[in-house]
C-alpha cells in the first residue's frame, strides 16, 4: 500500500497530547504505511513517545510550535493572529503537499476559516461543510451536513451542500442515485423558513440530483434517505442531541444488564449481540467529520474525544486520503454544476 502522511494538530481539543499522541501511536501500530507529523509543543509531546517501539517512533515527526488556537478564539482572530499555531501549521503541511490529510480536534470555526483561506474551495463551492456518517436502522450510511462549520446559510449554500453530499455518497458508497432531503420542521411543502424553502426549489430544478423533499428530525436514522442537508446551527444541535440520547441509552442498557441474576445470566449468552448494539449506539464509534468542499482533506474530531474516539477520526482521515476525495468530488461536481447552469 502507498505510504501516507497525516498532519495532526497535537494540541487541539480538550485534552491535547494526552489523547492525540497515544491515539497516533495506536494508529501507526495498526497501519505500517502511515506516517504522522505531530504539530505542537515538543516538550509536551515527547513524554508520550518515550515507550514507543522503534518501528513506530521512526514514522513520527514533530513540528514544534508553542502557539495554539484556543476554543474561545474567534475564527477571524485565529486566522489573522495565530499564524504559528499547531492548527494552522498542520493545514499548511497539506497545502504544501507535505501531508495527505490534516486532523484537528480544535476550534471548529477557526479550522473552517483557516482551511478555506489556505486550501481554497473547489470550483462552484462557496463554503466547505462538515459532514459525517450517521447510523441507520437498515445499516445503510446516512450523511448529515453541515455539522457546525457554517452556522448561518443562504439557500444557495444549502443547495451546494446537497450537491456535495450527493456526490460524496456516489463516489464513496457507489450509490448511483442517492436520495437527498432537507431537514425541516415538517415534510409539507409550505413548512420551513425562507432559506429552506428556496433551497428546496433549487433542488427541485436539478435533474441530476435525486431530491426527495423535506425530512423531519424523527426520521434521521430511518435510512429512508442517503443525504440530509441543513445549516450548521441546526446540524450541530441535531448531532449533539443525538449523541446525548445515544449515551443515555447505552448507560441505561449497561445498568439494566447488571440488575438481577436472570438478566445477568441472559446477558452472558447474548454478550456478542449486546456489544454489537452498544457499539452501534456509541457516538464515539462515529467520531470524525470531513470538511468537504476544499481542495485538500481536513477532518475534525470532537474536542472531548477519548483515545478510542480520536483513533476513529485518524482512521477517517486516512480513508479520505486514500479515496482522493477532493479530486473525485471535483470531477463529479463539475458535471452537475454545468448541467444546472446550462
Amino acid at each position: 500500500m502507498t505510504n501516507l502522511t497525516l498532519a495532526l494538530d497535537a494540541m487541539g481539543g480538550d485534552h491535547g497530547p494526552h489523547i492525540t499522541v497515544p491515539a497516533s501511536l495506536q494508529a501507526l501500530r495498526l497501519s505500517s504505511f502511515l506516517r504522522i507529523i505531530l504539530v505542537g509543543n515538543q516538550a509536551e509531546i515527547t513524554p508520550y513517545l518515550s515507550h514507543a517501539e522503534h518501528s513506530v517512533r521512526s514514522r513520527i515527526e514533530i513540528l514544534h510550535t508553542t502557539e495554539v488556537v484556543s476554543m474561545s478564539d474567534r475564527p477571524v482572530y485565529a486566522l489573522r493572529n495565530r499564524k504559528q499555531s499547531s492548527m494552522r501549521l498542520a493545514i499548511e503541511l497539506v497545502r504544501d503537499g507535505k501531508a495527505d490529510a490534516c486532523l484537528s480536534a480544535g476550534n471548529t470555526g477557526a479550522l473552517m476559516a483557516i482551511s478555506k483561506v489556505l486550501l481554497k474551495t473547489l470550483p462552484g463551492i462557496d463554503r466547505p461543510a462538515l459532514v459525517s456518517c450517521l447510523p441507520a436502522v437498515n445499516e445503510t450510511p446516512v450523511y448529515l451536513l453541515d455539522l457546525g462549520a457554517n452556522v448561518s446559510c443562504c439557500s444557495e449554500t444549502l443547495f451546494q451542500f446537497a450537491v456535495m453530499g450527493s456526490v460524496l455518497c456516489e463516489v464513496v458508497d457507489k450509490n448511483p442515485s442517492p436520495k437527498v432531503a432537507l431537514l425541516n420542521v415538517g415534510i409539507e411543502e409550505i413548512k420551513g423558513n425562507d432559506q429552506v424553502q428556496q433551497a428546496g426549489q433549487l433542488l427541485q430544478q436539478s435533474p441530476q440530483l435525486n431530491y426527495v423533499g423535506f425530512i423531519e428530525g424523527n426520521d434521521l436514522f430511518s435510512g429512508n434517505v442517503d443525504v440530509i442537508v441543513c445549516d450548521g446551527f441546526v446540524g450541530n444541535i441535531t448531532l449533539k442531541t443525538s449523541e446525548g440520547i445515544a449515551r443515555l441509552l447505552v448507560d441505561q442498557l449497561e445498568k439494566g444488564l447488571k440488575q438481577g441474576f436472570f438478566v445477568r445470566l441472559m446477558a452472558k449468552f447474548l454478550t456478542p449481540r449486546i456489544n454489537s448494539v452498544l457499539n452501534q449506539m456509541n457516538p464515539d464509534h462515529y467520531n470524525g467529520a470531513s470538511l468537504i468542499g476544499l481542495r485538500g482533506i481536513v477532518v475534525k474530531s470532537h474536542g472531548s474525544a477519548d483515545e478510542s474516539a480520536y483513533l476513529q477520526a485518524i482512521n477517517l482521515a486516512v480513508t479520505e486520503a486514500q479515496r482522493r476525495l477532493p479530486q473525485m468530488i471535483e470531477e463529479r461536481l463539475e458535471s452537475i454544476l454545468l448541467d444546472i447552469n446550462s
